[in-house]
């Protein structure tokens, strides 16, 4: 979009001002407007510390697209600088391009909503921070009073104070999906799920801690298979095989209970406070997905 207001060639690198008018006027030219910058893209990537390449990128996809003068050139303003904070934080979090386009399209097209979620995450990032300083002054006590940290104190300082914290604990899984799972379910239909899992539990030999365990061992092997890029093996096939027994120990083979979870983990994998921290990716589930493809090519596995 050429804008009348932006004319001839300009220095790169600096600056434009230009008043505006008002939303309902077309953003026309008024005396008594304020006073808007716009910047060319090596100035607009210079101060968000970013390249120009990346801005071109961001265009290309159709993350943002800025504004032209009369003789083409690219500039940015406003709306489009509040699209790049928006973009920036996303990706910030960890999230692709493809999945923050999604995101931008839906319920976070708003700046302030990428501001809630920014902040929301910055909480969680700060009671992160604090976790690991505890971790870290309590290895340096242990290290002054015995002169060396044992091996499984050293990893443990490695998880807590360099990698994102998956969710771990039951408090942490109830904190991130309770609120998704009671807008999929009613209260009655979470109790029958309940006892559901607990029926299972008891006909797979399983009390909660070890099928947590369980499923902490299939993701394991699942991230071995995936950095072998392992399809066809029969590791593969029975990881698949007892992938399906745990998951039907939950859906009960119910298609509306599947349909139901998968879009829990699908809204999971979208809020970029969640995302981070699930131990189960959306390219995992694909990866599981083609296994099991293959083998029902094969007629080593029904078609479900």
């Amino acid at each position: 979009m050429k804008h009348p207001w932006v004319q001839g060639s300009f220095p790169v690198g600096a600056p434009l001002t230009c008043p505006l008018g008002t939303a309902s006027e077309g953003g026309l030219c008024r005396e008594d407007a304020v006073s808007v910058r716009w910047f060319s893209p090596v100035e607009m990537a210079r101060r968000l510390g970013i390249s120009a390449k990346t801005l071109r990128v961001y265009e290309a996809v159709g993350l943002v697209t800025p504004a032209r003068t009369q003789k083409g050139w690219r500039v940015y303003g406003p709306s489009e600088q509040a699209r790049l904070h928006q973009i920036l934080a996303l990706k910030r979090l960890g999230l692709s391009l493809a999945r923050i386009g999604a995101l931008l399209t839906g319920r976070l097209a708003d700046l302030d909503a990428v501001l809630d979620v920014q902040e929301a995450v910055l909480r969680a990032r700060k009671r992160d921070a604090e976790h690991a300083l505890k971790i870290l002054a309590a290895a340096r006590l242990k290290l002054a009073r015995d002169g060396a940290l044992s091996a499984d104190d050293l990893l443990q300082l490695t998880r807590e104070t360099t990698m994102t914290r998956e969710l771990k604990s039951d408090e942490d899984w109830r904190e991130a999906f309770q609120p998704i799972i009671e807008n999929q379910y009613s209260p009655e239909e979470l109790d029958r799920l309940g006892r559901r899992k607990m029926d299972a539990l008891t006909r797979l030999g399983h009390d909660a801690e070890s099928f947590t365990r369980s499923w902490e061992a299939l993701i394991e092997e699942l991230r071995a298979l995936r950095a072998a890029d392992d399809l066809v093996s029969p590791r593969a096939c029975e990881f698949v095989r007892r992938w399906n027994a745990m998951t039907t120990a939950f859906t009960g083979g119910d298609p509306d209970i599947t349909r139901k979870t998968r879009a829990i983990w699908e809204q999971a994998a979208s809020d970029p406070q969640i995302a981070p921290r699930l131990p189960i990716k959306p390219e995992d589930f694909v990866f599981v997905q083609r296994i099991a493809n293959g083998m029902r090519e094969r007629g080593e596995l029904l078609s479900s």
